[in-house]
């Protein structure tokens, strides 16, 4: 199923004939992002992700900028991936020589081409920038390898030389021509046009690079594609210098959903791609961010949970299920909260309460939610079974004792007893850490039972050395249930083994 097209029916025959590649530069121009450093390990597992995901290039670095950058990009292109490995490189001979060094499929090559950043930066007049362009390009071809060429800040350059100067890189051999929104000025508008005319004037792939200064990079991307580009340049999570660049979840899934256009994105690894990417490059994405931030497919308020509840449709696209995507639809617990998302959490795991008694816990669940505080499915489970008047979910792991020794000269090692059904157990474990330490010796009291910790945070409540460390675990068990749980405690050890065997109980009650 697609969404409404707004374009006349012969363009959107010939869009869904189109397949648009994409050319991801989470790899370099990502790691262009303020504080960011990918060491070479993590770059490798990034770049073999993206080949599962189905990117068609990867822009795996800029060899010349570093030592490590053109080990890491000799690295990647030893893999045998899928996907064209493309290196960065000036308009120079020893950059474009360092990326041959590599073993790159395509080298891209850039130059200013607007008259600020010509006169400022590489002070060469209009005809030496073009010259130098051709010459490079030549250098390219000559070796034998795939040029994209990039009139940089290509949406601030007089039209007239823009159009000459991808004319001659075109006679020189360029396969593809990179339009750069090098500083994100373009409205989608105006990009529409650009692409339009540049068509019109010169018939070579294009490709469109966008960035994200005014929060426009995803729609002038997919404009772009509208009018004709062939090619799109993304990062996961929209991550770039300054403000960032075009996200490559939102705009395979825009393309896809809503344009229908053809990719080779494998869609559903979208979300484990971000998480990986989140985690490796340490920038936290907003819940609320789309497609892979962790409020896209929540529902909270009461209207919106019983609706989806009843047919996803009405409050989700349609188009694009939590599915496709990597995800899963949630409904969140709080003070909008209705009586159906608080009846169907409950039948989940096998509560039944009469009319009566689900007033009262909507009512408790809904007091919890107006103290500020988020609702887990352990409080849920706690207030219900307070208000049926029996344990509702028995506390199958009762924790007695967490001890836990470290220091500079120490292994970290943690001891943890606990009742599990009437039975005194005990385990100890190491770890990298006093909270690793705990965790894993909370993991192994339940002996064979699997557990995977599939999120783990910790947020100070107040200020000063004595907060409170509240943490969160969301926790799944080997059939693929998940649970969250929280817990508070001045002591950051016992918040999280806390948290871990609220988590472990609310599970065994799903059984």
């Amino acid at each position: 199923m697609r969404g409404v097209v707004f374009y006349a029916p012969e363009q959107e025959k010939q869009n869904l004939n189109r397949t648009i590649t994409l050319f991801d530069t989470t790899l370099r121009d990502g790691e262009q992002t303020p504080g960011v450093t990918i060491p070479l390990e993590k770059k490798i597992e990034i770049a073999t992700q993206l080949d599962k995901l189905g990117v068609d290039v990867i822009e795996a670095g800029f060899p010349i900028s570093s030592s490590g950058d053109k080990e890491s990009v000799k690295k990647i292109s030893s893999l045998g991936l899928k996907a064209d490995i493309c290196g960065l490189a000036r308009s120079v001979i020893k950059d474009i020589d360092a990326c041959m060094d590599c073993n790159v499929d395509m080298i891209h090559v850039f130059i200013p081409t607007s008259d600020v950043q010509r006169e400022y930066t590489i002070k060469k007049t209009r005809e030496e920038t073009l010259d130098t362009a051709v010459d490079m390009v030549k250098y390219i071809k000559s070796h034998g390898y795939k040029c994209m060429f990039s009139p940089m800040d290509a949406t601030r350059t007089d039209f007239d030389y823009l159009v000459e100067i991808i004319k001659a890189v075109k006679d020189a051999g360029c396969d593809i021509l990179n339009v750069p929104d090098t500083v994100g000025v373009m409205a989608p508008s105006q990009t529409y046009e650009l692409i339009r005319r540049l068509k019109k004037n010169v018939d070579i792939k294009y490709d469109i690079h966008c960035h994200n200064d005014f929060g426009l990079a995803n729609a002038n991307s997919i404009t772009a594609i509208e009018a004709g580009a062939d090619q799109v340049q993304v990062t996961v999570n929209g991550i770039g210098e300054r403000a960032g660049n075009a996200s490559l979840a939102d705009v395979v899934m825009a393309l896809t959903s809503i344009y229908g256009f053809k990719t080779n994105i494998q869609t559903e690894y979208l979300t484990e791609t971000s998480k990986m990417v989140e985690k490796y490059t340490g920038i936290k994405m907003p819940p609320m961010m789309p497609i892979c931030g962790e409020n896209a497919f929540s529902h909270e308020s009461g209207i919106h949970s019983q609706g989806v509840l009843a047919k996803s449709d009405t409050f989700e696209p349609g188009i694009m299920t939590p599915e496709m995507v990597g995800q899963k639809r949630r409904i969140v617990l709080g003070k909008h909260a209705g009586r159906h998302a608080v009846l169907q959490n409950l039948q989940n795991v096998n509560i039944h309460p009469n009319e009566e008694q689900l007033n009262e816990i909507l009512n408790k669940i809904k007091e919890i939610g107006d103290r500020g505080k988020q609702v887990t499915d352990a409080d849920l489970y706690v207030v219900a079974s307070i208000v049926l008047g029996k344990k509702g979910i028995d506390e199958i792991i009762k924790l007695k004792e967490v001890s836990v020794m470290t220091g500079n000269r120490v292994t970290p090692t943690a001891v943890i007893r606990a009742e599990i059904g009437g039975k005194e157990t005990i385990a100890a474990h190491t770890g990298v850490g006093p909270v690793d330490a705990a965790l894993r010796a909370a993991e192994d009291i339940v002996g064979d039972t699997k557990y995977k910790i599939e999120e783990f945070s910790i947020e100070a409540i107040s200020g000063g050395s004595d907060s409170l460390a509240r943490v969160t675990i969301v926790l799944a068990d080997e059939k693929g249930k998940t649970v969250t749980a929280k817990s508070a405690n001045a002591d950051i050890v016992m918040a999280s083994v806390e948290a871990l065997i609220n988590a472990m109980n609310a599970l065994a009650g799903m059984d």
